[in-house]
Parts: structure tokens; sequence; C-alpha cells
């Protein structure tokens, strides 16, 4: 359901960040966005032989990852060690101090979908290998969903309200949309929120490829292929996004006078379970519930629109959830066409060029359509992709200067979950 907005307060980003292979740091990935750059490359993560994966979007830095304090690395996985890097990025783009904030004054709300998986490999092969007692001792918190949240919340003293969603790339979403709601009901002054993943080792591709939706091409430059007559699957990645929110009027007051763009609206819902349509679900779902089929999804942007009081003909772009899977493309392609007519609206993908990143994907799209919205233009889908006619989708390939006010973020995890997200320019 969308959320309900307290006494018209908004909720607005005042600081991003960004680490994805294209780019570590917001600025780097936006220019590497622009040019279309592919950043995929051969797995080299560790040897991927008997693996069906062999491209993957990988982070250009060692592990642990360079700029965490080594003793906090020795008690986090990769994908928190990530998000704290995040973090310190968004916060100082935002000019927050959160020493300055009130006790409970800042939250802290993350989304994650394969947790500490290589921290927890390691520590499991040490068990079966060696025994318990070469288990460290926080193998039983740094592989847990909610360890980048709790690594954050401690790191910066943050009191307020704190969580975790798990719902794949759709929980990047999810989490901003439940961050909005704290700050529009006033239970906190500052929420940073996204995610960030590190879904790159063994035991994680594993659970990943009984989805039957990773590509197993070679070649860099046609493995991951959305909208494409060619598509095969999608490209895992790692990396994310963190991002500061704030409620409009709190920023404005402490002098936060050029926000990146408000969190308008959001709607979310579920997939049904796959099989014969109930015959009492034949005419078609009761109001406010998920459906077979694209309905689901669409029922979901329309639930964002309504959130964001905003109709069909007020967005100027969609940045797509691009499953690169030909079945889930024509669904969201359906979708998009039902909802703004054939080629009705610019779609992009840039996540073509660096890969699928979970939960740390759609948040990482989120700061990609804030940073088209200040610098009005549409970032493109990576060249070399050539769209489905069947498809009725007005693919962006080239950067594409064009007036832009609204713009609307699409995400669907594995399992059935929809969501999506309204971002909105602010007046000065």
């Amino acid at each position: 359901m969308p959320d309900t907005v307290t006494a018209g307060r908004r909720a607005v980003v005042t600081g991003i960040s960004a680490i994805a292979p294209s780019g570590t740091g917001a600025r780097e990935f936006w220019r590497a966005v622009l040019e279309g750059r592919n950043a995929l490359g051969p797995l080299n993560r560790f040897d991927a032989d008997g693996f069906p994966v062999r491209v993957a979007g990988q982070v250009p830095v060692g592990d642990p990852v360079p700029g965490v304090d080594p003793r906090l690395a020795l008690q986090t996985d990769r994908w928190s060690q990530f998000a704290l890097l995040a973090g310190e990025e968004a916060l100082r783009d935002a000019r927050v101090r959160p020493g300055d904030l009130p006790p409970f004054g800042m939250g802290v709300i993350t989304a994650s979908s394969s947790g500490g998986n290589a921290f927890g490999q390691r520590e499991i092969e040490a068990l079966w290998s060696k025994g318990p007692r070469h288990v460290g001792p926080y193998q039983s918190i740094a592989w847990f969903y909610a360890a980048t949240t709790g690594q954050l919340s401690i790191r910066h003293g943050s009191r307020g309200p704190c969580g975790v969603v798990v719902a794949e790339q759709a929980g990047g979403l999810d989490a901003i949309a439940q961050a909005r709601r704290a700050l529009v009901r006033g239970d906190a002054e500052v929420v940073l929120t996204g995610g960030t993943e590190a879904p790159l080792s063994p035991y994680a591709l594993t659970c990943q490829s009984t989805s039957g939706r990773l590509s197993g091409s070679a070649d860099p430059q046609r493995a991951y292929l959305p909208f494409d007559t060619a598509a095969r699957g999608h490209v895992p990645g790692e990396g994310g996004a963190l991002l500061v929110l704030e409620a409009e009027d709190a920023a404005r007051a402490r002098g936060a006078d050029r926000p990146y763009g408000e969190i308008a609206g959001h709607g979310a819902t579920f997939d049904p379970q796959p099989g014969p349509v109930p015959r009492a679900a034949a005419s078609g779902p009761p109001p406010g519930t998920a459906s077979h089929g694209p309905t689901a999804l669409r029922r979901a942007v329309e639930l964002a629109l309504a959130d964001a009081g905003a109709v069909p003909g007020d967005v100027d772009v969609v940045f797509a959830d691009a499953a690169g899977v030909p079945k889930a493309d024509r669904a969201e392609a359906r979708c998009l066409a039902e909802v703004f007519g054939p080629r009705g609206v610019p779609v992009t993908a840039p996540k073509a060029g660096y890969g699928r990143l979970y939960a740390g994907g759609a948040p990482l799209d989120v700061v990609t359509a804030l940073l088209a919205l200040r610098e009005q233009v549409i970032p493109p889908t990576p060249r070399g992709i050539v769209p489905d006619a069947d498809h009725r989708v007005d693919l962006v390939t080239r950067p594409r200067e064009t007036p832009l006010r609204t713009a609307l973020v699409l995400a669907r995890g594995y399992g059935g979950f929809n969501s999506a997200l309204v971002v909105r320019a602010v007046a000065r």
C-alpha cells in the first residue's frame, strides 16, 4: 500500500553515493553511465570452473575493501564494507554530521538479498576442515541480512528507526519507501537508506543458479541484453548505493536548499503462486490486490503513481527492472505499454553495462534517476542492444537531453516481488 504523508511532509534526498563495477563514487559512476560504458568482464573473484556463469560485474577493489578500518574488516563481509564506504560518501555529500543530531534523530534502513555469503562460506569451510575452534566469533553476525544496518547504526550512533528488507531487487526500493515513511511520520530527522550486495562467491552463485535466470554467455558485450532479441538472462554484479533522506522542511531549515529530488510515491505488490486462475478471479482481481501475469507489476506502478498524486503523462522516464529474461522482459514491456501506451515513455536500463546488483541495484537506479533529473539528461542503455520490436518500448540507447521532472524506477525480485518508486525534482 502507498505511504500516507503526514501534514504534507515530503521526504527528499540530500546525499547520494555509488559503488559499482563501472565506478566508485557517484561522480565517477555517473560519468561511466553517461558514456554507456560496459564494465562487465570475466568472473575472476574465484575459480568459476563448473559454474554456469562466465561474466560478472565486479567492483575493481580488493578484499577487504580499501578504506575500511582493518579491525572492522575482520568483522564484516564485503557487502557490509561496501555499505560502510557508501554511507560515508552519502553523509558527506549531504553535509550531515550524525553527532549533531538528537539521540534518536537518525535511522538506518537497508536492503539485502544474499547477506554475508562469502564470510559465511569461509567460516563454514573452516568448521568442516579444521573444527569448531577455527570458526571466528563474528560468524554469528557477519552473514546475517541485518548486519549492514547494524554496522552502520553503530558506526554513526544511529538510535532511530532501523531495519532491513529482504525482497531481492525489489527490496532496494522497499527500503527507501520505509525510510520515507519514517520521515513523514516524524520518527526520525534523517534516514540512511538503500542497499549493497557482494553476491559473487561460490555459495552465492550456486543459490542464484537455481533460478535459471543467469546468462551463460562468455562474451561481456553480449551476456546481458535486456529487451534485446537475443536476451538470454542477466549478469550478476556487486555494489550498490546508500542515500540520505530527510524531511524537506528540516533539510531546508539546516541549509540544504538543493536536494536531489523527492521520493514522491511507492507501490509494492506480490505475484500470485503460478497455476490456474481461481474461478472467482476470472473477472479480474479485487481492487488493491495483485493478479496473474504483468498485472501485478502494473498494479505496483499504479499504486506508486497514485501515492505521488501523478498520472502516467507526468512520467518523463522509466528506469526499467530489465531482467534480461525473455519472458520477464515481455511482461515488463507489456506493463509499460498498458500504462503509458506503446512507446509512450522513454525507458532506460543502465544496469546492462554493470550487471544486476540485486538489493543494491534498485538504489543505484534511484541515484541514477536523481542525477538524470538534476542534469536533464536520460542516461543510455549501453550500446549494442537491439530492442525487440514486439516489446513496443522506447529504449534509450544514447544520452537523450530532454526536460525531466518525474522518473519511475521499477524493480522485481525473484520469487514474485514487485516494487515501483516515483522520484520527482524539487523546485529550489
